[in-house]
């Protein structure tokens, strides 16, 4: 029967078992982020706003999207603290909560882009 490579004859991490587990658990509910951003249209807002801040109306124009779609994404971004509002007057304008998420577009872009 052919052997699976993927399949350890022996452990080799023994001592170290506790200390990586401890580890995984920093990154618990990073997920979550990522769901939100595996969307094509949440990715598009937040690029959008990258560049600028922005009303629903102006987002729904460029997306060409009803103003009830775009704020439900922006409800979702806003609850993983991805955006920002402020009012002016009747106006809420949106923009990026902090420049966290415009590092992760940044990088997430330079990685699309390299050559494989």
């Amino acid at each position: 029967m052919p052997r699976n490579n993927d399949v350890c004859d022996q452990f080799c991490l023994s001592v170290e078992v506790e200390d990586l587990r401890a580890r995984v658990l920093e990154v618990a509910g990073l997920s979550e982020i990522f769901k939100v951003l595996g969307d094509e249209t949440r990715t598009k807002i937040l690029y959008l706003l990258s560049h600028r801040e922005l009303c629903v109306c102006d987002l729904a124009t460029v997306l060409e999207m009803s103003l009830p779609a775009i704020s439900h994404h922006l409800r979702l971004l806003k609850a993983f603290r991805l955006v920002k509002y402020r009012r002016e007057g009747k106006m809420v304008y949106y923009s990026l909560d902090d420049e966290h998420i415009l590092n992760m577009i940044s990088e997430a872009q330079e990685h699309f882009a390299e050559e494989r």
